[in-house]
């Protein structure tokens, strides 16, 4: 852990985290959990997207992708800013994009079997 990470509130190795942190990381996990979803955040943790964007990327129905937006949303993974009608998606911070691309890799060592690394 850097020392900056302290700084910035995050508990270190030997500290227990907060009961409100458990929960909110359990809440980032429970909205990860679904294929779609994950699959959206792959997609928002490289760049910006709206809605038809996404649905025709990812081969979902549009409803279906603004529900599941929605969710992240409020969950706190992503966030949106307007371009004139459009409303844009992306991964919310650097800690959403790199949880993002570490579970991704974790499970591309357990896919391809390579050998995982300390």
């Amino acid at each position: 852990m850097y020392a900056r990470d302290n700084e910035s509130g995050a508990t270190s190795s030997q500290e227990q985290p907060t009961s409100a942190q458990v929960e909110t990381a359990v809440e980032s996990f429970r909205m990860l959990s679904d294929a779609t979803r994950l699959r959206l955040m792959w997609l928002l943790s490289s760049g910006e997207y709206d809605v038809g964007s996404l649905a025709a990327a990812i081969g979902v129905a549009r409803p279906s992708i603004s529900q599941h937006l929605a969710k992240l949303r409020l969950a706190g993974l992503v966030e949106t800013r307007r371009d004139g009608r459009r409303v844009l998606y992306r991964a919310r911070d650097a800690h959403v994009r790199a949880l993002i691309h570490e579970a991704l890799f974790h499970a591309d060592h357990e896919v391809s079997g390579i050998p995982r690394h300390d």
